[in-house]
């Protein structure tokens, strides 16, 4: 549950970013980011991507925390929840419904070396989908204020 919210939040960067290329800047300046993102359906693509290459990652695997909580919350939930904080902090109508990051990151001893493993990931994921640079910096942005309670200092 807890690696669930530590991917959802990186999820949300992924979605935010993932979607319809910009008219002008000025429509990116005035149109909700869930929009320029394709709404649900483009956030949902790329969080599906991006979950996919994180459960595929050797690295982060030998984590045994962040590797049980993989076994704990299947996919396809965990592709839910961070649909949906996505969705809801790019301005979309979703409601996440998930623990608090902190809650539910703690336990998994998440290190800086895994944070920026996950934040490469996303990167290949939003670029995958030709998400924008400006929609991409707003994701990574969103998602830079989790860390503090994702990453355990050590």
């Amino acid at each position: 549950m807890k690696n669930i919210k530590m991917v959802i939040a990186f999820m949300a960067f992924v979605v935010a970013t993932a979607f319809a290329p910009i008219a002008s800047a000025q429509q990116a300046s005035t149109t909700p980011l869930y929009e320029r993102l394709g709404g649900l359906k483009g956030i949902t693509v790329v969080v599906d991507d991006f979950i996919n290459r994180l459960l595929m990652n050797k690295e982060l695997n030998k984590n045994p925390a962040i590797n049980a909580g993989r076994k704990r919350s299947p996919a396809p939930y965990l592709k839910f929840q961070v649909s949906q904080l996505v969705c809801e902090l790019a301005g979309g109508p979703c409601k996440y419904t998930g623990k608090a990051m902190k809650e539910s990151h703690t336990h998994l001893n998440i290190s800086e070396k895994e944070w920026d493993l996950m934040a490469k990931e996303f990167q290949k994921s939003l670029n995958k989908f030709k998400v924008p640079a400006a929609e991409q910096k707003e994701l990574f942005d969103m998602v830079g204020k989790t860390k503090a309670d994702i990453v355990v200092r050590r």
